[in-house]
């Protein structure tokens, strides 16, 4: 089973060889797909190095969002599952052996890294974003009769033959939502196994904030009443 590992990358000058390198690490047959979403903050020059040597990379020419960074890598995997990994370092790629244990033992199609143990916050997670989530993940299980306890998790992994017939239309944070509804209307069980987590603030280069909730309790309701 070959995994491909998609990559959106913004401006990630400091963390990008670090969370790289710890990719390659993690023994499974796998390809990285990197996306750069029009960094201006030398993250190119990374990425330019590293051209022909580990994995496959694409460039937007002007910056459009995670979303559409992730539609650009999903249009050019070519393994049997794909993950999504940011080009921080707040998740530990060593958890994919867990994401896809559920794919081994139950033939899972999708399978999301929780950060949750129940209802308790990650010691190093804002309580703004704690509260954030909780909130927009209690809204999504409300209307889709789901049970999912992190649905803005970025560890999301699927089997490729179903993320490649999802249309994605979100082009920035909204594609959390976004994905999630799809899934869920087409009745596909979303597996959960928890995982490390390692946040990270604003001042430290963490991009989401107050208007991208906003954003995502529309787009939970867009696709819930969408037929």
């Amino acid at each position: 089973m070959k995994l491909s590992v998609v990559m959106p990358i913004y401006n990630e000058v400091h963390t990008l060889s670090k969370i790289l390198d710890r990719v390659r690490a993690v023994a499974l047959d796998k390809e990285i797909i990197m996306v750069d979403d029009f960094s201006t903050d030398g993250t190119r020059a990374i990425l330019e190095d590293l051209k022909g040597t580990d994995g496959r990379v694409f460039y937007h020419e002007r910056n459009m969002g995670k979303g559409a960074a992730l539609r650009t890598g999903f249009q050019h995997v070519t393994g049997d599952y794909v993950i999504v990994q940011d080009a921080d370092l707040e998740y530990n790629p060593e958890d994919y052996h867990r994401l896809l244990a559920p794919v081994t033992d139950e033939g899972a199609a999708v399978v999301y890294g929780s950060r949750f143990s129940g209802a308790s916050r990650p010691e190093n997670m804002a309580f703004s974003n704690w509260t954030a989530n909780r909130l927009l993940t209690g809204l999504s299980n409300l209307l889709y009769g789901s049970h999912v306890t992190d649905m803005e998790t970025c560890y999301k992994l699927f089997r490729a033959e179903i993320i490649k017939r999802i249309s994605i239309e979100s082009d920035r944070f909204g594609f959390e939502p976004e994905i999630t509804a799809k899934i869920l209307k087409q009745n596909i069980k979303i597996h959960e196994v928890p995982i490390t987590y390692l946040g990270r603030t604003s001042e430290e280069g963490k991009k989401i904030g107050w208007g991208d909730g906003i954003s995502a309790v529309w787009t939970i309701l867009k696709y819930r009443f969408r037929s």
